[in-house]
């Protein structure tokens, strides 16, 4: 065989290998894909379309009859005052608990890099309690916000302050709810930060040492800007969470209903006040239905107004 044809019979068999390799390698990854996607699809995707149908419907699970109304459930939101209460309560929960925990989780997070001794005992006891149910520091926290015998009453009491009424009082209750979810989730905003804070080269701030930067400059310049990618994933997933935020409402509340006087009430809670204690199915999807297009807005928001990229 001429040394031409052997050289074309080696090229030939040498892609056809490759080309098999490449192809078995991208259908199993298509299967493993798969998997998350269908659940993804089933879990995620197909409850929202049907949250989406329920909502233009009169659903009443007692009844048999479910009559299309269109946007009558939405029509409905315009004039209810509780929606629009628990609306306006979910957004303050945002924005008091959002940057407390970015603040609050880098601070801590800075002042935690420069330990050496017991540092892996300081990261551990800040992270417990993120790992902990919230269910149960949830009651842990209602008993210590107690009147007269409660544990924070009783240490203001021997500080020589006045007691306060906590989730007794309409003013206090939604500041000292938020003040829990912001203890609990810092641990986890410390975590992320450490490890955002352990990913800059230490060759810029070695520079900005010889450049003669201050603490402010350095900061400012380099450490803010290089933990972006970081900030905008915590305050995109701590805008989310305190949207949802439902489990301290429902549990440190006199029996869940938002008290006192609507004033800790949120719109997850009424979804499931409207749900499973009036059976009114529809008018809970369609509040449903609002509060995912505002996270999917605030979402998209936050990723354009805070997302930067710096190159050093």
């Amino acid at each position: 065989m001429p040394s031409g044809n052997r050289g074309v019979d080696f090229l030939h068999r040498r892609f056809s290998l490759r080309f098999g390799l490449n192809a078995r390698k991208v259908f199993w990854a298509y299967v493993f894909l798969l998997v998350p996607c269908l659940f993804f699809f089933f879990f995620r995707i197909l409850p929202t379309l049907s949250a989406l149908r329920i909502s233009l419907h009169d659903w009443d699970i007692l009844s048999p009859s479910k009559p299309f109304v269109g946007l009558a459930n939405y029509r409905r939101l315009l004039n209810d005052p509780i929606f629009w209460k628990a609306l306006k309560n979910t957004f303050l929960y945002m924005f008091v608990v959002v940057p407390a925990e970015l603040v609050g989780g880098l601070s801590i997070a800075i002042m935690l890099q420069s330990v050496r001794r017991f540092a892996g005992f300081l990261r551990s006891l800040y992270f417990l309690p993120f790992v902990t149910s919230a269910v149960a520091i949830s009651w842990v926290w209602r008993w210590m916000y107690v009147p007269h015998y409660g544990t924070l009453n009783m240490i203001l009491s021997f500080l020589g302050f006045t007691e306060q009424p906590f989730l007794q009082s309409p003013s206090q209750a939604l500041y000292s709810i938020a003040a829990v979810v912001i203890w609990q989730s810092l641990g986890f905003h410390i975590i992320m930060f450490l490890a955002g804070l352990q990913a800059i080269p230490t060759v810029f701030y070695e520079a900005a040492m010889i450049d003669g930067a201050n603490r402010w400059q350095v900061f400012r310049s380099i450490t803010l800007p290089l933990l972006n990618p970081t900030i905008v994933f915590l305050a995109v997933m701590g805008s989310i969470a305190s949207l949802k935020i439902f489990t301290q409402v429902m549990n440190m509340t006199f029996e869940g209903t938002g008290g006192p006087l609507h004033s800790t009430i949120t719109l997850v809670l009424y979804i499931y006040q409207m749900a499973f204690t009036r059976f009114q199915m529809g008018y809970a999807s369609a509040v449903t239905v609002i509060l995912f297009m505002i996270i999917i807005v605030i979402t998209v928001i936050q990723m354009r107004l805070i997302t930067r990229r710096f190159e050093y």
